[in-house]
C-alpha cells in the first residue's frame, strides 16, 4: 500500500511530542543501535573493480532525503535507450552475520515518525558513507537495461561498481525543467522512458495509484495538513524502479533462486465492493471498463476521485515475500497491480529483503551460486517482513491518529464540511469522513452516513495522548 507520508518540520509542541513518545514504547520500536553494532558501521566497504564514476548520474527525491538508494543515468542507444541505475551496494558494508547484521534484521525496515525516522541501518551509513549523495564515490550494484523504441526491455546486466552522483535533485524541480525545457538529456528522457513504461503498463494490466499524499507542514509557529497529489515525474520515476524489480524478478525466476514482492489477483468481492464505493462517489463506472483504466482516468486533484484512490489501496492489501530455491518455481509469481513478476532490489538503504534480491541477481549475472549466507537467510526472511510491514503500518495510522488529534485539539466542539468517503459494510453507522480542510482523515459515527454526499460534521473529540480525532454529522 502507497505510505502516506507524514513529516513534520521543527520541534513538536509537547503533547505531540510526548504522544509519539509514548507510541515508540507501546511498540517496541528499537531505539539505540548496539555499541558493536555501531562500531562496525564505521568501517571501511569492501570497494568493487568496476569504476564508473566517469557516468554522471543523479538522484531524484523528496528535498530533505539524504538516505539515497537510487541513482541514474539515461541516455539513447540506438533507436532505443539505455537505463544506468546505481542501487547503493549495503552489502559491501554489513559482514554477515556480524552485530550489525543481526540488528537490520531485527529492525527489517525504516519506520518513520512526523518528528523522525527510525532507520534500519545506522545514519553514518544510511545518510553518509553508503548513501548515493552528489559528488562522492560510492559502492553500488549497477543496472544497465537497454531497451527498444517503445521501452521494452532488450537485455540486462548487474555488476558491483563505483559510481558518483553529480546532482541531488527532487520531484518538482525535476518537473519544472522538464516542463520548460531546460533539463539536458538524461533528465529530459526520464519523461520520455517514463511515458513508453507506463504505455507498457496500460498494455499489460498493471496499475499504478496515484494517491494523495497527506503531509504535515510547520506553518506561521504551528502545524497545518495538507494534501499533495502526485506529479507526473513522480510516475516516471517510479516507472524506472519497477523497470528495475522487475528485471530483477526476471532474472531470479531464470537462475531458480530467489524472493518476489508477490499480490494475488483481487477477489471479485472486493472489486464489487470497490464499484459500490464508486457509484456512492459519483465517479462513472461502465460495466465494459476495467478497473485499470478507471483507476488510471482518475484526477488526484478531485476530491472523490482522490478518495476513491485512497479506497483503491485496499486491494493492494495482500502483497508479501515469496522465496524460492533450486529451480522449484513458486505456484504465484507475479504481483498483480504490477500485473508481472516483480521483486523489491532498488531500496536497500530502508528494506531489508532488497540486499538479498540484489545479491541474488549479482549472482545469476555472473553464473554463480548466491552467497550462503543469502541462502541461509531465505527461508525466515518473509516472515521477517510481514512483521515489520505490520509494524510500519501500524506506525504509520497511529502517527496519523496522533498528529490530526494534537492539529485538532481545540477544536473540539466545531463544525467542517467533509465528505463520507467510507462506510462500513457491518456497521453502516460507522464510517471514515474526509475533511476539505483542514486535511484530516476521520472516524465519523452516525445513522444513516451519506456514502460519497458532502455534509457538515461536528468534532466530537481530539486528545494526541489517549483518543483518535472522532466526529459526528452536525
Amino acid at each position: 500500500m502507497p505510505r502516506r507520508h507524514i513529516s513534520v518540520t521543527g520541534a513538536p509542541e509537547a503533547p505531540l511530542r510526548a504522544a509519539l513518545t509514548a507510541l515508540r514504547t507501546e511498540l517496541g520500536v528499537p531505539d539505540a543501535y548496539p555499541p558493536k553494532a555501531l562500531a562496525e558501521a564505521e568501517r571501511p566497504p569492501t570497494l568493487p573493480t568496476y569504476d564508473a564514476t566517469d557516468i554522471p548520474f543523479f538522484t531524484v527525491d523528496p528535498p530533505t532525503s539524504v538516505d539515497l538508494d537510487q541513482a541514474m543515468h539515461l541516455s539513447r542507444q540506438g533507436t532505443g535507450y539505455r537505463v544506468r541505475y546505481a542501487i547503493a551496494d549495503v552489502a559491501a558494508f554489513v559482514v554477515p552475520g556480524s552485530a550489525l547484521d543481526e540488528e537490520t534484521h531485527r529492525r527489517v525496515m525504516t519506520l518513520y515518525f512526523p518528528d523522525g525516522k527510525v532507520p534500519l541501518h545506522p545514519p553514518v551509513l544510511s545518510e553518509g558513507a553508503a548513501s548515493l549523495l552528489p559528488d562522492q564515490t560510492r559502492p553500488a550494484a549497477l543496472w544497465t537495461i537497454d531497451l527498444d523504441a517503445e521501452g521494452r526491455t532488450l537485455a540486462v546486466d548487474v555488476r558491483r561498481a563505483l559510481v558518483r552522483s553529480r546532482a541531488k535533485l527532487d520531484y518538482e524541480g525535476v518537473q519544472k525543467e522538464i516542463d520548460g525545457g531546460t533539463a539536458e538529456e538524461p533528465l529530459a528522457l526520464l519523461k520520455v522512458v517514463g511515458r513508453l513504461r507506463e504505455e507498457l503498463e496500460v498494455a499489460r494490466g498493471g496499475i499504478s495509484l496515484n494517491v494523495p499524499e497527506q503531509e504535515i507542514v510547520e506553518r506561521d509557529g504551528g502545524y497545518e495538513l495538507t494534501y499533495r497529489a502526485p506529479l507526473p515525474a513522480d510516475g516516471w520515476n517510479a516507472q524506472i524502479s519497477l523497470l528495475t524489480g522487475m528485471a530483477a524478478a526476471d532474472l531470479m525466476l531464470a537462475h531458480g533462486t530467489g524472493v518476489l514482492r508477490t499480490l494475488p489477483a483481487a477477489p471479485d468481492g472486493a472489486v464489487g465492493r470497490l464499484r459500490r464505493t464508486a457509484h456512492a462517489l459519483h465517479i462513472d463506472w461502465p460495466h465494459h471498463v476495467s478497473y485499470a483504466a478507471l483507476v488510471r482516468s482518475l484526477d488526484p486533484h478531485d476530491p472523490h476521485h482522490a478518495a476513491f484512490l485512497q479506497e483503491c489501496t485496499t486491494l493492494l492489501r495482500g502483497a508479501g515475500y515469496t522465496v524460492f530455491r533450486d529451480g522449484n518455481l513458486p505456484t504465484l509469481a507475479t504481483h498483480s497491480a504490477v500485473a508481472a513478476p516483480y521483486a523489491h532490489c532498488t531500496a536497500p538503504l530502508r528494506r531489508l529483503a532488497d540486499r538479498y534480491a540484489s545479491e541474488i541477481c549479482l549472482a545469476a549475472l555472473a553464473g554463480e551460486a548466491p552467497p550462503e549466507w543469502v541462502l541461509t537467510a531465505l527461508e525466515s526472511l518473509p516472515h521477517e517482513m510481514a512483521e515489520g510491514g505490520r509494524r510500519a503500518g501500524t506506525v504509520e495510522r497511529e502517527c496519523v491518529d496522533i498528529v490530526e488529534a494534537a492539529l485538532l485539539k481545540d477544536r473540539v466542539g466545531e463544525v467542517f464540511d467533509g465528505c463520507v468517503v467510507e462506510v462500513e459494510e457491518r456497521r453502516p453507522s460507522v464510517g471514515v469522513v474526509q475533511l476539505e480542510s483542514p486535511a484530516v482523515i476521520g472516524r465519523i459515527d452516525g445513522d444513516d452516513l451519506p456514502l460519497g454526499e458532502r455534509l457538515r460534521v461536528r468534532l466530537l473529540q481530539a486528545d494526541p495522548g489517549a483518543a483518535k480525532v472522532r466526529f459526528a454529522p452536525a
